[in-house]
């Protein structure tokens, strides 16, 4: 590709999203969170009374959705929804969504439309099998459920939310079983991606790792 692509899947609460923001910052490539537009979609499918499982009219409301990404902040129609696409309820309706075929293609080239030069690091689910099937440096990046589980309680208990651990690793595990078998776009391990596993690993780790990566597919002419 003629503008490096660093793709970063995995499964939810995995830490693609930190590690794939800190590698854009290190190497000044723009950055793109995949699954922010798949929970901007369900955060305004419902604040306009959308179902989720609508498929033609969430496919029209992708079409236009008035999204926007500007100093590491998520807008939603001028207003600062970082937060509020980060609630629990929006990530299950964002998984939601995203099974559906029709939705998929609808936001397909507004995720390409981001690879533009110095270069981009994007994370989700399906950015090196679908939407970059060509990016020279793909990272499938996961760890355990447990731990995934652990990291998303700490996270909200940091943010002063109530959180019951039981309930968010089975939601995780739920999550984890309907992304990998939805029709359209599955979450897997891509053949030519490489596997890091960040249960025992720092973010710090898992960021050389994924530059060390980056760095032999550039020294290799990949």
């Amino acid at each position: 590709m003629s503008v490096p692509v660093i793709t970063i899947d995995g499964p939810s609460a995995s830490g693609k999203g930190t590690v794939a923001a800190i590698v854009a910052q290190r190497l000044g490539f723009h950055y793109l969170d995949s699954g922010s537009l798949y929970r901007l979609l369900a955060l305004h499918a419902r604040k306009l009374d959308v179902a989720w499982d609508a498929e033609l009219p969430l496919a029209a409301l992708a079409t236009t959705l008035p999204a926007a990404f500007e100093q590491g902040r998520v807008w939603l129609d001028g207003n600062d929804v970082s937060e509020d696409i980060r609630a629990e309820e929006i990530g299950i309706g964002a998984s939601k969504v995203a099974a559906l075929p029709a939705v998929r293609a609808a936001l397909l080239q507004r995720q390409r439309d981001f690879a533009v030069l110095p270069g981009l690091v994007t994370d989700g689910r399906d950015m090196g099998s679908v939407v970059f099937p060509q990016a020279a440096t793909k990272i499938f990046l996961t760890a355990s459920a447990d731990e995934r589980a652990a990291r998303r309680h700490k996270q909200l208990i940091g943010k002063g939310e109530s959180a019951n651990l039981p309930r968010i690793l089975q939601d995780i595990i739920d999550r984890d079983t309907r992304d990998a078998a939805r029709a359209v776009a599955p979450l897997r391990q891509e053949p030519d991606a490489f596997l890091l596993d960040t249960t025992e690993l720092t973010i710090d780790q898992a960021v050389e790792t994924v530059l060390r990566c980056f760095g032999q597919s550039q020294a290799s002419g990949i």
